[in-house]
């Protein structure tokens, strides 16, 4: 198993959601952050003033999924995602070594 997660624009996280659902993911957290990589922010005029904005606004999308899943999920996020502009986001890949449904006791990937 496997726990994917993604980082990206706001204006795309609907296109990434359809994308992972329609691959058959059955379920994803999803979080309003705020980061920076090499985009670094930006400089805003508010008022009269300059102000540094360093720290841009992004969606967390966490999913946990089969090995068998991973590339196609991938690929999906990837083609979601992309606008072919900086801070279009970036994917994490983790190892998942146990999941268990609270409700049943169920473990590994029928928990999913």
């Amino acid at each position: 198993m496997k726990m994917v997660m993604a980082l990206v624009q706001h204006t795309r996280f609907d296109a990434v959601r359809k994308a992972l659902t329609d691959l058959g993911v059955q379920g994803m957290t999803v979080a309003d952050v705020r980061g920076f990589g090499r985009q670094k922010g930006f400089k805003e005029v508010y008022r009269g003033m300059q102000y540094d904005v360093r720290f841009m606004p992004k969606v967390k999308i966490e999913t946990a999924i089969p090995d068998d899943k991973l590339d196609a999920v991938l690929q999906a996020i990837q083609d979601a995602a992309r606008t072919g502009e900086v801070g279009d986001g970036k994917i994490f890949v983790y190892d998942l070594n146990e999941c268990i449904r609270i409700r049943t006791g169920e473990k590994g990937e029928g928990a999913l």
